[in-house]
């Protein structure tokens, strides 16, 4: 038996604690097994998910196993839009001005580890909430980190809709948002009264996002092969770079943003002023993580990327990771031969070719074999 029944004031109440401490959008739903939950047993059965074996878990599907009692989702979500330019834009100037091969790093992974800021801020809702609502009640907060479906959630907290990149979209926000739950037996009375009221789907006839994607992940609209996204290349994979992605890839050392970059409902999406948000120092003069250059990432040695590394989101990648990506981001930077930067960077290149691990080796091997001849 769940917690008294809770009003709409206590449901506006919620929202503005949650504002007060940061986050931008806060929506509640009931807990249900939404439609959409359902279909993620299809999605896992076509392999779309890949490596990623936490997504299997079934507490996934339902929210009861994920939490026993759960009567209400509280989704809190903080925008991460860093003012600096987006990806698109940066490969508009590389193509016009010769410039040291630099490489792209998600926006979200740019300052601290958003996992961390989020838990305090949902953790300090709970806490408001306990002084609020004094009778005893269960509350789990996740960021990221649950069995539990957040954009799914978002949706039917009225935070906004799932475009056709997958993405959660809001019509004033964009899709720039970090997503965080707390799972309560508390019966709170739901942000959007019926599915009639939830925010429309506005993507309309757009499929900029679909014909931008370099290696073709969103299969279908609203549909996506996680096996086929950079994101998931970049960072959840742990072997070799398949051969047929590896151009498509491009510069991308962490994550892609490109989907986002070029969606209309982003165009005006406001800037973030959150330090933990902005770009983190890389540890070398004039350094950050916005568009690094790989010949700093290329050279890391493990104890240099843990200390860089700490406390960021991009440690998920592991070292070999990003050596594996810097690798494949150099094969794709038109590097010379004869050239002062591309022997420097044929040096290291030819270190890591000599490495006793095969993901970094080959790797390596192949940014050496796209290595092209000075004119």
């Amino acid at each position: 038996m769940g917690v008294t029944a809770k009003t709409a004031a206590d449901t506006a109440w919620i929202a503005q604690a949650a504002r007060s401490l940061g986050f931008d959008l806060c929506g509640i739903a009931p807990a249900k097994n939404f439609p959409e939950l359902r279909q993620l047993n299809d999605w896992l059965e076509r392999g779309y998910a890949g490596e990623m074996n936490y997504l299997h878990d079934p507490r996934r599907a339902d929210l009861q196993a994920a939490m026993n009692g759960v009567q209400s989702v509280i989704v809190c979500a903080i925008n991460y839009n860093a003012p600096q330019a987006y990806s698109t834009e940066i490969a508009a100037i590389e193509l016009n001005e010769e410039k040291s091969p630099r490489g792209w790093i998600s926006r979200y992974a740019w300052g601290g580890d958003y996992h961390e800021v989020l838990w305090e801020k949902l953790n300090s809702l709970v806490a408001e909430m306990r002084k609020k609502f004094p009778q005893p009640f269960e509350a789990r907060a996740s960021a990221d980190t649950g069995p539990v479906h957040e954009r799914v959630l978002a949706k039917q907290a009225g935070l906004g809709w799932i475009g056709k990149n997958t993405l959660l979209l809001n019509q004033k926000m964009g899709s720039w948002l970090f997503l965080g739950t707390i799972l309560t037996d508390l019966a709170l009375t739901p942000t959007v009264e019926n599915k009639a009221s939830l925010p429309a789907d506005l993507c309309g006839t757009c499929t900029r996002c679909i014909e931008a994607c370099p290696t073709d992940a969103l299969v279908n609209p609203y549909v996506m092969d996680a096996r086929r996204c950079i994101a998931y290349l970049t960072i959840e994979m742990r072997g070799l770079i398949p051969a047929e992605f590896r151009e498509p890839m491009g510069n991308h050392i962490f994550g892609c943003d490109i989907c986002q970059d070029v969606c209309p409902w982003n165009r005006k999406s406001p800037r973030t002023e959150v330090k933990e948000f902005q770009p983190r120092p890389a540890g070398v003069a004039d350094e950050s993580l916005f568009h690094p250059e790989l010949e700093w990432l290329v050279n890391l040695g493990e104890e240099e990327y843990r200390e860089v590394f700490r406390g960021s989101a991009m440690k998920r990648a592991k070292w070999r990771g990003i050596l594996r990506n810097a690798c494949n981001a150099l094969g794709n930077a038109g590097l010379l031969r004869g050239t002062k930067s591309g022997e420097r960077i044929a040096v290291t290149l030819t270190r890591l070719a000599a490495s006793t691990d095969e993901v970094v080796s080959d790797s390596a091997r192949w940014a050496l074999s796209r290595m092209g001849a000075e004119r």
